[in-house]
């Protein structure tokens, strides 16, 4: 697949408008650690809003969409799409009160919410753990994809694609910190969705598709069209419905899918000018992550069934593809393929703003991690200004480095690394959802369930067989998130209600901070008032759960309805796609109008 001059041109133009926001930003971002990693929390919630999709929007999302459709039909987006739960929990309960803690990261907050030398250790643990290890291995993934992408679409080297990549990210999310990044998030996501746009109507005008119409009725599709799952079969609606909605939304913790929100959404969240764009921006987020970006890829991924039905029709036209890459998911480059010249170019540079935009994010979480949790806290605690920023830069260019030579080297066997990341993680989420709302949860808690779901998560995917768990319901590993989910739940509230709980000081100065309100802190409310050092000067007003839930209702109610109305009309389905649209503006006016009675700052 080779790119004309015009195609180098408007792939060059690109990069030169990404390296001139981040010089622009560069201007605010080096005056304190705040502007660099926080944008000065002055930004607004549009602009945030479609930063967290242009940091979701990987390169290796349409790949991971098209495989899915390919293997298992489009019902096998539940695998995603079930998440949205989790999204609207953060939308209405957790934005608003990570706004009022005012912390810088969401691992600062450990020290606000408990005390103590066990409070500062899980800190500075997870400032390397998640900062540095575990955001090198993602982004090494993603680098991963995009040398697959490179070698498929242009026959780069792998170096080349690397090496390439890395320089242009690195000097923008460098010299422009968060605000840098935002703004060219906001650039690359225009030209990623037209990209995917574009790409999906070239895919419907190919001779052998033949329009939106033959595509639905094509047999070779037929079987994939479904939107919902057999439930006539348990086999399929319990893994892949019942399982992610009843569990997996509020077990497991994982970067982007946080329950109670963290990671790079919540550094957006805290980058807000208030309360009311924090719960704006990710609003904003679920609706375009959810609802607008799936169609394009589907439509893509059904239309390369067509015209290349199995692997051995793509490897006869591509005879150069390495077999080790040969699989469904590669079906969404090769598609590209059918782009003229400078719709190409356009394309492929959508491909790498997909991929510069979520490199961008992790470079600066990361960073901000290591500087304000690991640097500033436990190395250098008089470090001025200046000399953050400075670490911030330097370290975004050690983790570009890290991630890339994990690309390079040894990613391509790192299956058991990430299973090990998924399982330690599982039955801490619960965690991150009542820390908020219960006095009684303390940091050995936290400690706990930490060493408890890595403990298991290393025997369980290093010495125990899928085979052995599995079930004929559940596949080996959603049976080991299960396991995990179980004992370390087990273990966290045991330790909870069995432990001293914090120092009444902390706990009150939490509370007065945030005013999370609710049962679970009514003792601390009592006996602070008791003492004479009232710590809800509005009791009964802070509370506002019943309203936050509803809306969480809603909310899912607008954005299911909104993905299926378009997927309606995308069938020809006029009745579907007209009824559900109609669902989802009155659900839409309902929403705001129940939104205008929280009370937000």
């Amino acid at each position: 697949m080779l790119l004309e001059t015009i195609d180098w041109v408007i792939i060059g133009v690109f990069f030169v408008i990404v390296l001139g926001i981040g010089w622009q930003a560069s201007r605010s971002a080096g005056q304190s650690s705040s502007e660099f990693f926080l944008g000065g929390r002055g930004m607004p919630w549009w602009l945030l809003g479609i930063s967290m999709v242009a940091c979701t929007f990987s390169a290796d999302t349409p790949n991971l969409v098209t495989g899915f459709v390919r293997e298992n039909g489009v019902v096998k987006n539940w695998a995603w799409w079930a998440f949205l739960i989790t999204g609207m929990v953060t939308v209405f309960i957790y934005a608003r009160l990570w706004r009022k803690s005012a912390v810088s990261t969401d691992l600062e907050f450990y020290e606000l919410r408990y005390g103590g030398k066990r409070a500062s250790f899980l800190r500075g643990f997870r400032a390397i753990y998640l900062g540095v290890f575990f955001n090198c291995l993602i982004m090494g993934s993603v680098t991963l994809a995009a040398i697959k992408i490179g070698g498929v679409m242009l026959g780069l080297d792998p170096w080349v694609v690397v090496v390439g990549a890395s320089i242009v990210v690195v000097i923008y999310s460098a010299l422009g910190g968060i605000k840098g990044v935002v703004w060219a998030d906001f650039f690359q996501y225009g030209i990623a969705m037209f990209g995917a746009v574009y790409a999906a109507y070239v895919a419907l005008s190919q001779p052998e598709v033949g329009g939106l119409t033959n595509l639905i009725t094509h047999p070779a599709v037929q079987s994939k069209l479904s939107v919902v799952p057999d439930f006539t079969d348990p086999s399929v609606w319990v893994p892949l419905l019942l399982f992610p909605i009843a569990v997996q939304w509020w077990a497991v913790w994982y970067p982007g899918a946080e329950p109670g929100g963290g990671g790079y959404i919540a550094q957006r969240m805290l980058s807000a000018k208030d309360e009311k764009n924090a719960v704006g921006a990710t609003l904003l987020f679920n609706f375009a992550h959810y609802a607008l970006r799936p169609w394009p890829w589907i439509i893509v991924a059904l239309a390369s069934i067509i015209i290349y039905p199995d692997m051995a029709s793509i490897q006869a036209e591509f005879p150069n593809i390495d077999p080790t890459y040969l699989k469904d998911d590669i079906a969404y480059p090769v598609m590209l393929s059918k782009l003229g010249s400078g719709w190409l170019g356009l394309v492929v540079a959508s491909i790498i703003a997909a991929y510069m935009s979520t490199i961008g994010t992790h470079l600066n979480w990361g960073s901000s991690y290591f500087v304000n949790d690991f640097y500033k806290r436990f190395v250098k605690p008089d470090a001025s200004e200046k000399q953050m920023v400075a670490m911030g830069r330097m370290t975004t260019v050690v983790l570009m480095f890290f991630a890339g030579t994990l690309s390079l080297t040894i990613l391509d066997n790192a299956t058991d690394a990430f299973n090990i990341l998924l399982l330690s993680g599982a039955g801490s989420g619960a965690i991150y959802l009542f820390r908020w709302f219960w006095w009684r949860i303390n940091a050995l808690t936290e400690i706990v369930a930490m060493v408890v779901a890595t403990v298991l998560a290393v025997v369980l995917t290093l010495f125990v067989d899928d085979a052995t768990v599995a079930t004929a319901l559940l596949d080996g590993m959603t049976m080991k998130i299960l396991i995990t989910t179980g004992v370390v739940t087990v273990a966290w509230l045991g330790t909870a209600l069995f432990t001293a709980p914090e120092d009444k000081e902390v706990l009150r100065s939490f509370y007065k901070l945030t005013r999370p309100g609710g049962p679970g802190w009514k003792k601390v409310v009592e006996e602070a008032a008791q003492d004479g050092q009232p710590c809800d000067e509005n009791e009964g007003i802070t509370w506002q759960m019943p309203r936050q839930v509803l809306l969480i209702f809603i909310g899912c109610t607008v954005i299911y309805s909104s993905l299926f109305a378009i997927g309606g009309f995308v069938y020809s389905n006029w009745t579907q796609g007209t009824i559900l649209s109609v669902v989802a503006v009155l659900g839409t006016v309902m929403l705001f109008k129940v939104m205008s009675k929280l009370k937000l700052n």
